[in-house]
């Protein structure tokens, strides 16, 4: 259905060259620049950028793609012209309301936009573990010169240790490269038939799910929140972790349960966590992951990037050059699969 939709609108672009294409863009990340580059793809398209609420209810009557952040279901029943959406961010859930999930409405997100930074995040939680960072940097504000009897233990290296990612698409694909760089074994578990790339040395499904748990030093979370994976990790998968093993999550909070996770890192099942993203955000002032040692928080900063305009704009650029075209979009999302 959604497909007869848009080789309509393109049909109907491509014999009346009047026709125009309108594209609502509800984001302030992009700026005026990258608003000329995407009127630039064609002379059929027009766009706008309305910031305001009542301006975008008023603005998404007639829209066609509307591409942002900031869409739910007041916006949605009052596009009556929309064909395409396409999130500014990898992540989807939020879009995900049952209205626009039986819609034929399309919908393709940014994933890509966040390959380097998000890996780059993963490994230097790995380093700082390794490294024994906290510790030192605990030292370094007493004024301690000490290499040794550190709150946590002395330091050691990432190379010749297994590197288990839960999840293998674009972002655990980079950290399996930075990790194979520097001299670790690296796993992958991934519920999609992936192929094996040369620097990942063996991929799993999920029934591979405990034998990764079980052999990774570092376990590293990059799966979509859906509703599948939901709690995925919980007390019965900490368990099967060993205990000198360290967590890190830069996907979705709530693919962890926080309650078992508190409860393994506070009696040792695992050594350590890295987290950048939390069942609740901001995470509560009374959580009891800022009190933990053996805990790094950062507050949903994984994929920032001075490069985020610029990358969504050639991400949607590509996607509207083959939306006017008549070809297969990149980064469609199964609206019922979540990702």
């Amino acid at each position: 259905m959604a497909l007869v939709i848009l080789t309509d609108l393109i049909c109907m672009s491509q014999t009346d060259k009047s026709r125009k294409i309108k594209v609502l863009v509800t984001t302030d990340v992009l700026k005026e620049e990258h608003l000329e580059r995407i009127s630039e793809v064609s002379e059929r398209v027009e766009v706008e950028r309305r910031l305001d609420r009542k301006e975008i209810l008023e603005s998404v009557k007639d829209t066609n793609v509307l591409v942002g952040w900031l869409f739910d279901k007041e916006i949605f029943h009052s596009a009556k012209e929309l064909v395409w959406v396409h999130a500014a961010s990898a992540g989807v859930d939020s879009f995900l309301f049952p209205e626009f999930v039986d819609s034929p409405v399309i919908l393709t997100n940014s994933s890509g936009i966040h390959r380097a930074p998000m890996a780059e995040v993963a490994l230097a939680f790995m380093l700082c573990f390794a490294k024994n960072l906290p510790a030192f940097m605990k030292l370094k504000a007493e004024k301690s010169w000490s290499k040794r009897g550190s709150p946590l233990r002395d330091v050691d290296e990432l190379t010749g240790k297994t590197l288990g990612l839960l999840g293998l698409g674009n972002v655990g694909m980079e950290i399996s490269f930075r990790g194979k760089c520097f001299g670790m074994e690296v796993i992958a578990v991934d519920r999609r038939a992936v192929r094996r790339p040369s620097y990942v040395d063996e991929v799993m499904g999920l029934w591979g799910l405990d034998t990764l748990l079980g052999k990774s030093d570092y376990l590293v979370i990059t799966v979509p929140l859906t509703s599948s994976s939901k709690h995925m990790i919980g007390e019965k998968e900490l368990r099967l972790m060993k205990s000198n093993a360290y967590i890190i999550n830069v996907s979705r909070g709530a693919v962890i349960e926080e309650k078992a996770l508190v409860k393994a890192l506070k009696e040792g099942w695992v050594a350590g966590a890295g987290l950048d993203v939390f069942e609740k955000e901001p995470l509560p002032t009374d959580s009891e992951l800022w009190d933990l040692e053996n805990v790094i928080i950062t507050p949903h900063i994984s994929g920032g990037t001075p490069h985020y305009a610029e990358r969504l704009t050639e991400i949607f650029c590509e996607n509207l050059s083959r939306f006017l075209e008549g070809k297969t979009l990149i980064n469609l999302v199964n609206k019922r699969e979540g990702y």
